[in-house]
């Protein structure tokens, strides 16, 4: 399943929510998202069927495999993006928010070549 931009943000959430706390709520991720409850529960649905998310009796959300690689791939992005357009000389909340943009639409190959240049690797 391909997912769109608004799948990779909720999956990225998810994972900064449990890096912060062990029990990740819809409402939490609807707080940090700035969404309603049910855009939130939309969304997990949908992840839930595409096999990137589990809920358990409780409520808690947690990321599956496939759900978790996604979800660092697009946390990687935005760090080193963030990182590379301060580095330019972007002011650092202009930066964060366009590196959240960019880290859905740009190549791997793009994405390879910066973190090779700015010896990120």
């Amino acid at each position: 399943m391909h997912l769109q931009e608004s799948g990779e943000m909720y999956l990225e959430t998810i994972l900064i929510l449990s890096q912060q706390k062990s029990f990740v709520r819809a409402i939490d991720i609807g707080e940090h998202m700035g969404f309603s409850k049910p855009s939130v529960s939309r969304a997990l649905g949908l992840l839930r069927n595409g096999g990137f998310v589990t809920v358990g009796d409780g409520g808690g959300i947690s990321l599956t495999d496939d759900g978790r690689e996604v979800a660092e791939k697009i946390y990687e992005r935005h760090q080193y993006l963030t990182r590379f357009l301060k580095e330019l000389g972007v002011d650092p909340e202009v930066a964060a928010e366009d590196a959240c943009r960019m880290e859905h639409v740009i190549s791997d190959e793009s994405f390879r070549a910066i973190k090779k240049h700015f010896h990120y690797e």
